[in-house]
């Protein structure tokens, strides 16, 4: 896929998002939810038409489709290691969480800038007599010598972001993250939610082989809801607590030692149980057709980035009132993710002002979250940024 042709108008891709009506409408919520490739619909109906026939016999098929999602994810991790499947990544959180020794060692650390799935967990664990230190997300630079220096040998996990949901900060410096927190005998969590397929990533290159990482299909991936992953080291000896029997699936029909509770399979040590497979059939299609295109990651962070910097470059141009909306502009647009995130005390209602309009975007806070995608044009955002000018200048 050449990327030029996906900043012309009509943009080259678009043709395949028809049901999503992506010519249609502008979505700028990429960091939330991207639309879905028509393929994927097609592979849900599959499924139903799966169960219908075969019955119980479909799961055969739906393992397959697991294989291939497992895959699209190792590829965009740059990874061949083990990988558990959960419907979100808070309940894989949790199965993680449930594996550590917080009774000898009840601390974790973490940042202010986590998304809710860690936050409010964190948050209920800490009332329940976990200690939980939160370094400040803000400048991202201090981050990781943040960590590094509160690590201790009460410390169980940290647990941080490679790019932080409310304002699309790249988190640099993992890799020394991961040496401080063996020496002490801490794990490592990395969510890479907001980075995978928009930000290249990669376990080999950072030398991130012992480290747990947390993703998902929702967002840049489109995938759609209930595809999530936990990768873990090959040699992972942890034990969870909240477990499921797919945890044990190779040994479900030979008989078990009194209490004993096992754990095998390469992928499964953080599986849970009977699940929807619907989303795998759909994920399966939609790695497929990203394999069709040629749509890599560097090609997609390429785009991304010139996306980017045309929204911020046409914001720029505005000269808003700093006092009513404003963006940094000391961070380069090579160290900010998948979108950009603009500072209002009236982000809310501007961001209904322009869904008024078809644009779609999002909130977090006083942050306005603009996220383009691949399947839109220049000329559409050239036109959304038009209509932000109007909304701006109306407040």
């Amino acid at each position: 896929m050449n990327p030029t042709s996906l900043f012309s108008s009509p943009n080259a891709l678009a043709k395949y998002y028809q049901r999503f009506s992506v010519d249609k409408r502008i979505l700028l919520t990429s960091h939330s939810h991207q639309a879905w490739p028509d393929c994927s619909r097609d592979a849900q109906l599959l499924a139903w038409d799966d169960a219908a026939e075969h019955v119980d016999d479909k799961w055969n098929r739906v393992f397959q489709k697991h294989g291939e999602v497992r895959q699209g994810f190792l590829n965009l991790l740059d990874d061949d290691s083990n990988l558990s499947f959960g419907q979100n990544t808070h309940e894989l959180l949790v199965r993680f969480l449930s594996s550590l020794p917080l009774k000898q060692r009840p601390e974790l650390l973490t940042s202010t800038g986590e998304f809710h799935s860690i936050s409010r967990q964190l948050s209920r664990l800490e009332e329940e007599n976990i200690h939980v230190t939160r370094v400040a997300s803000e400048p991202v630079d201090n981050v990781v010598p943040q960590l590094i220096d509160k690590l201790s040998d009460k410390t169980a996990a940290v647990l941080i972001s490679s790019v932080f949901f409310q304002n699309s900060l790249i988190l640099q410096g993992l890799d020394q993250l991961l040496e401080a927190c063996q020496k002490v005998g801490a794990e490592l969590l990395i969510d890479t939610y907001h980075q995978l397929n928009v930000v290249p990533f990669s376990v080999k290159k950072n030398q991130l082989e012992n480290a747990y990482i947390l993703g998902g299909g929702y967002k840049y991936c489109q995938l759609g809801e209930g595809v999530c992953f936990l990768r873990y080291p090959k040699d992972c000896k942890l034990r969870p607590v909240i477990t499921g029997w797919f945890a044990d699936f190779d040994h479900l029909d030979e008989p078990t030692a009194a209490n004993t509770v096992s754990y095998t399979g390469e992928n499964n040590r953080f599986s849970g149980a009977t699940f929807d497979p619907t989303s795998f059939y759909r994920a399966a299609a939609v790695f497929n057709f990203f394999k069709k295109q040629k749509l890599t990651a560097s090609l997609l962070r390429n785009v991304s980035q010139h996306q980017i910097k045309l929204l911020a470059d046409r914001f720029d141009a505005m000269d808003a009132n700093p006092q009513l909306i404003n963006r940094d502009q000391n961070i380069p647009i090579e160290k900010i993710g998948g979108f950009l995130s603009l500072k209002s005390t009236h982000a809310l209602e501007l961001s209904k002002q322009l869904k008024k309009e078809s644009i779609y975007t999002d909130v977090r806070g006083n942050s306005l979250r603009l996220g383009p995608a691949p399947y839109i044009s220049d000329e559409q955002l050239h036109h959304a940024m038009d209509i932000f000018a109007e909304c701006i200048a109306s407040i």
